[in-house]
Formats: C-alpha cells, sequence, structure tokens
C-alpha cells in the first residue's frame, strides 16, 4: 500500500459494493459476513459466514460468485462450516480459508473446475490468517488464546503470540481474532475481549497494546470489540470497532485515534454500520469494510 498521507481523510458514506439485499443466499447476498481481502485488482473475497461458503465480487459487479463451499453446512472437502477469514495465496492462486467450526485451515485452488479444497492444518481453532513476505501463514487460535506461525506445507506450527492462556497481562489474549502482519513480521492481532490491538514484534516475549487497552468504551482512547484492522507503511492502524460502529485510524504510538467513517450510530444509512468486521485497505488507500449485521461490505474513497 502506498503512504497514505496523515491528513488523508475518506468519503463518508460508503458505497455497496457486495450483498445489501437483506440476508440470504442467492448470488447477491451475504450472511453475517466475517473477513475479506481484497486483491490489486480490487476484486474482494469474502467469508459468507453463515452461508458456509466464500464469495467473490470484481469491481461494479451487481452479483458475486461461489469460489469456495456453498455446498451446505459441514465437513467433506467440499464443505465450510461458518468460515471466519479468507487470503488469496497469489503463488499457488488459491485461497487460504480459517473454515472456524471444522477446525481446519483449507486451502482452495481458483482454478476453474475445482470442486473442493484440501486442509493445510488441522485441529485449530482457527479465527484469522495472514501471510508474510516469506510466505509464512499466521493463524489466530482464539480457543488457545494464541497466534502461531506456519510453513505452508507444514502441520506443526510456532507460537509467536500469546499462548499463555486466557487473560488480559501482556502476554496474553481473551479471543484473539484478526491479525495483519508488516515487513519486519511483527504481528498486529484484535485481541476482541481484551478491547485492544496488540502488536507482537518479531521473537517478543509479550505484546504491546498500540490500541485501546483502556477497558472498553467509547471515547477516543478505547475500543469495544476491535475486528478486523490493517497498518499502512508508517505503521498507522486501521480497525474496525465492533461495538462503537465505527472505523477508527491509531498513529504509530498514539495515545488515541480518531473517526474516519461511521460513529454516527448503529444503523443501515450509508454513513452507518451494524457491527463493523472485517477491513481492509488496497492499494491506493480505498477503505473496504465489511458491515456484518447489514449483510453487506462498503467501500469508502480515499479522498
Amino acid at each position: 500500500v502506498l503512504d497514505i498521507p496523515a491528513n488523508a481523510q475518506w468519503t463518508q458514506n460508503g458505497v455497496t459494493i457486495a450483498g445489501d439485499r437483506g440476508a440470504g443466499n442467492a448470488k447477491n447476498q451475504l450472511s453475517y459476513p466475517f473477513g475479506l481481502f481484497v486483491d490489486n485488482d480490487q476484486t474482494i473475497v469474502i467469508a459468507d459466514y453463515w452461508n458456509h461458503r466464500i464469495m467473490q465480487w470484481t469491481m461494479g459487479d451487481m452479483n458475486g460468485q461461489v469460489v469456495a463451499g456453498g455446498n451446505g453446512q459441514g465437513n467433506r472437502l467440499d464443505q465450510l462450516d461458518r468460515p471466519t477469514d479468507v487470503m488469496i495465496d497469489k503463488e499457488t492462486d488459491s485461497l487460504i480459508i480459517c473454515d472456524q467450526w471444522n477446525l481446519r485451515v483449507i486451502q482452495w485452488s481458483r482454478r476453474s473446475g475445482t470442486t473442493h479444497g484440501e486442509i493445510l492444518i488441522d485441529n485449530i481453532s482457527c479465527f484469522g490468517l495472514a501471510m508474510d513476505d516469506q510466505r509464512y501463514l499466521y493463524i489466530s487460535d482464539s480457543g488457545n488464546h494464541e497466534v502461531k506461525r506456519y510453513q505452508i506445507a507444514d502441520k506443526i506450527g510456532t507460537i509467536v503470540a500469546g499462548g499463555h492462556g486466557e487473560g488480559a497481562a501482556l502476554k496474553q489474549f481473551n479471543w484473539p481474532r484478526y491479525l495483519f502482519v508488516d515487513r519486519q513480521q511483527a504481528v498486529y492481532v484484535s485481541d476482541y475481549y481484551n478491547h485492544r490491538l496488540m502488536k507482537w514484534n518479531k521473537g517478543a516475549k509479550e505484546g504491546i497494546a498500540v490500541a485501546g487497552g483502556q477497558g472498553e468504551g467509547n471515547t477516543l482512547a478505547q475500543l469495544s470489540h476491535p475486528n478486523g484492522l490493517f497498518v499502512d507503511t508508517c505503521g498507522t492502524i486501521y480497525v474496525a470497532d465492533e461495538g462503537n460502529h465505527r472505523v477508527m485510524r491509531w498513529p504509530k504510538e498514539a495515545k488515541q485515534g480518531s473517526v474516519i467513517v461511521g460513529g454516527n450510530g448503529k444503523g443501515e444509512g450509508a454513513n452507518q454500520f451494524h457491527g463493523p468486521n472485517g477491513l481492509s485497505l488496497d492499494r491506493h488507500g480505498n477503505l473496504y469494510v465489511v458491515d456484518f449485521g447489514n449483510f453487506r461490505v462498503q467501500h469508502f474513497s480515499i479522498q
């Protein structure tokens, strides 16, 4: 992503680029969507949680296409069970999916004619995933309150954050959700029930609270159930603040953030959210937010 200027602003009214037809399983609908991934060409893939499928939308399309799952809820290799996050792996031209309720991470080829995925990692209470420049895969294991790093063909990961049980100490998490990994292999984690974002530098024994961590609340120094996050090249953090129905931006080492979109109460207006979930930015700095309770994905252009 380009360096985003410190004074950048985004349009306040989002444009719906996926969903927004109520909850459902038609090609133009989503049902409680979670994580998303934005490709360089602005194609997006979305973890369509209650439809047990991964949807792909190309910019400007009215309808999405099912690119993984969509064969009902189940644990066969052609099925998913409440997927929470997804990313595109360019190298293998495949999707990597957190198939949460099947306790597995699935790789699903994007080549046409693919009818099922293959299991990369099993027996993991996975929620979020990220990949670094060296093609290490990072997975948040929410149930075990830790983040693990894997080489792609490796079944046994290494704990890189948490791993000290549930709690609020700097070396602990309480239900880690989404991840972002920077070029220095520092791992940023949304620590959902601790209402904070944690940064674990490579090799660190404990994390640093880089946003929130002042208890649950709606001041500019607080978060309420943080979700999707993104870190730009300046170290500025963008986070979906679920319980406050807003997206916040926290400059590096800031003690408080600012609201960049939302923050206008819970609702279905173009400037509102109902529990923002997944979040990403494209290489131009445009913002994409999964609006969980409104069953849609909102796009906010950088100005």
